[in-house]
C-alpha cells in the first residue's frame, strides 16, 4: 500500500476520532458571554508535560477558561502524518479546534490557516525568545505562531556498554565534544558490536529521514544550507546520502531495519535491541523511559553531540514545535491567553522537567541557580549555538517529501545515489507534487 494511500485511510480513521471526541465533550462553546467557561480546544502529543501546564493554566483561570486537550500521540501519528491531518481539519474551516501545535518547519504552510499574532505580543515578548527561536514563527514578515520549545539533533549512546573499552573514559569524554564519523566507526569492533545493531537512526521516508539527511550535509558543509536553498545533485549532497547508505552496506554499523523506523520505534529499538547508539531529539529518555524503566536504569544512557566529519564543525537540525491559533476560532482572546502562558518560565520550567522539552526563554537560562540544579541546560544551550534551520521555503512540505521518497529509495538499494538525487532535483524542480 503507498503512503498515500495510507494517510488517506489513516484520515477517515482520525477525523472519525475527532467526531467522537467532540460527541463526548460536546461542540465547542462559541459564547462571548464571559460570565461562562469558555472551552478552548488544543491539538497536540498530549504529553505528561503538557498534562500538567493544562492543569496549572486551567487552575489560574478556574471559572473563564478551559483548555481541553485533543490528543494526536507520536505513538499512532509520526509528524507527516500529523501534518496532512491538521491540514485537511482546516481547510474545513471548523471552528472546533482553537490552537494546534505544527512543527517549526510547517508554519509557512499553515500561515494562511492561521490568526496573525503581531497585535498579541510586543517587541518586549518577541525579545525574550532565545534565537533562533523567533525566526521559525514568522512567515513573510508576519507573526503568525509562538513556539512551545526548541528542539535539536543530538546523539544517544549505552554508557555499560562503554565501560567494554579500556578507554572508556576517554572515548566519553570524546563522545561528549563530538565524536568524527570515522572514529565512531573505529570503536564498533572493539566494543564486540560487529554483527549487532550499533548505530540506529531515523530512515522511513518522512521527515525524520530529512532531518538526519540535512544534518549529514551540514556536517559535511556547515554553510551548506546558509542562502536558504536545497541543492541536490552537488558533490556535498551526494557524499551525504551515500554516507548513510554505506552506514547500511558497506560499515555496517546500521542494520536495514532502519529503513522502517521514525523517532519512537528507533527509541524502542534501541532498547530493546541492545544497540550501541541512537540518533534523536532531547526528550528521548522521557520518552523511552516508561516502558523500558527495568531494562534500563536512569544515568546509562548518556546524551553527546551528533559525530562530524574531520576538519568540520560539529552541528545538528534545529526542531520544534510552534504554538498557531485557528483564523476560524470563535475563542481568539481565550486561546491567546493559553498561548501567552505557554511563553512564561513558570510553564517553560514545567515542560523540561516534566517532559525535557527545551526552553526558548531567555529568563529561563539567565536564571543562574535554576540552570546550576539543570546543568542539562548547559549542553542543550551549547547544541543550539551550533545548529541550523532547515530552508524556511513556502513548499518546503512539498520539496521534503520529495527527497524523503527518492532518500529512502537509495537507502533501499532501488535506485543509485546518482539517481535519486537526480530524480529528487527533476522532480521538485518541476514543481511536481509527488504521487507515492
Amino acid at each position: 500500500m503507498s503512503n498515500a494511500a495510507k494517510i488517506s485511510i489513516l484520515g477517515v480513521g482520525v477525523f472519525a476520532a475527532f467526531f467522537l471526541f467532540f460527541v463526548k465533550f460536546g461542540s465547542p462553546d462559541s459564547s462571548t458571554d464571559f460570565n461562562k467557561v469558555q472551552k478552548v480546544y488544543f491539538a497536540d502529543h498530549i504529553s505528561a508535560a503538557h498534562r500538567a501546564v493544562i492543569e496549572r493554566f486551567n487552575q489560574q483561570y478556574a471559572g473563564r477558561i478551559e483548555v481541553v486537550p485533543v490528543d494526536l500521540p507520536f505513538s499512532k501519528f509520526n509528524t507527516n502524518e500529523r501534518k496532512e491531518l491538521l491540514a485537511r481539519s482546516l481547510r474545513s474551516k471548523s471552528d472546533r479546534l482553537d490552537i494546534f501545535s505544527v512543527d517549526y518547519i510547517w508554519t509557512p504552510r499553515f500561515a494562511k490557516w492561521s490568526e496573525p499574532l503581531d497585535g498579541y505580543f510586543s517587541e518586549a515578548d518577541k525579545s525574550a525568545i532565545i534565537s533562533p527561536v523567533l525566526q521559525s514563527c514568522i512567515s513573510e514578515g508576519k507573526l503568525v505562531a509562538m513556539p512551545l520549545f526548541i528542539d535539536i539533533g543530538m546523539m544517544y549512546y549505552r554508557r555499560d556498554y562503554l565501560q567494554r573499552l579500556p578507554n572508556a573514559r576517554a572515548v566519553e569524554e570524546e563522545l561528549g565534544q563530538s565524536i568524527t564519523w570515522d572514529r565512531l566507526i573505529a570503536i564498533q569492533k572493539p566494543l564486540g558490536m560487529e554483527n549487532k545493531p550499533f548505530y540506529v537512526f531515523q530512515g522511513y521516508d518522512y521527515e525524520g529521514l530529512i532531518c538526519n539527511y540535512f544534518e549529514m550535509i551540514a556536517s559535511i558543509d556547515n554553510d551548506y544550507f546558509r542562502n536558504n536553498t536545497i541543492r541536490l545533485t552537488t558533490p556535498v549532497a551526494h557524499k551525504a546520502l551515500q554516507t548513510l547508505v554505506d552506514f547500511v552496506y558497506k560499515s555496517k554499523i546500521s542494520t536495514p531495519d532502519v529503513l522502517e523506523l521514525d523517532e519512537n520505534k528507533c527509541y524502542e529499538y534501541m532498547i530493546s535491541h541492545d544497540a550501541m547508539f541512537v540518533r534523536g531529539w532531547s526528550n528521548f529518555l522521557e520518552t523511552a523511559r516508561a516502558p523500558y524503566t527495568d531494562s534500563v536504569p536512569n544515568g546509562l544512557i548518556g546524551r553527546a553531540p551528533l559525530p562530524h566529519f574531520k576538519g568540520q564543525k560539529p552541528t545538528s537540525v534545529y526542531g520544534g514545535w510552534n504554538l498557531m491559533i485557528s483564523k476560524y476560532s470563535t475563542k481568539k482572546d481565550a486561546a491567546i491567553e493559553f498561548v501567552r502562558y505557554l511563553q512564561t518560565p513558570e510553564a517553560k520550567k514545567i515542560m523540561f522537567e516534566i517532559g525535557d522539552y527545551i526552553p526558548v526563554n531567555k529568563d529561563v537560562y539567565s536564571d543562574t541557580a535554576y540552570v546550576r540544579a539543570h546543568p542539562k541546560l548547559i549542553f542543550y544551550r551549547q547544541l543550539i549555538e551550533h545548529g541550523f534551520h532547515r530552508p524556511s521555503l513556502l513548499d518546503y512540505t512539498r520539496i521534503a517529501d520529495i527527497i524523503a521518497h527518492y532518500v529512502h529509495l537509495a537507502l533501499k538499494k532501488e535506485l543509485t545515489v546518482d539517481e535519486a538525487l537526480t530524480k529528487a532535483s527533476a522532480v521538485v524542480n518541476s514543481n511536481q507534487v509527488l504521487i507515492k
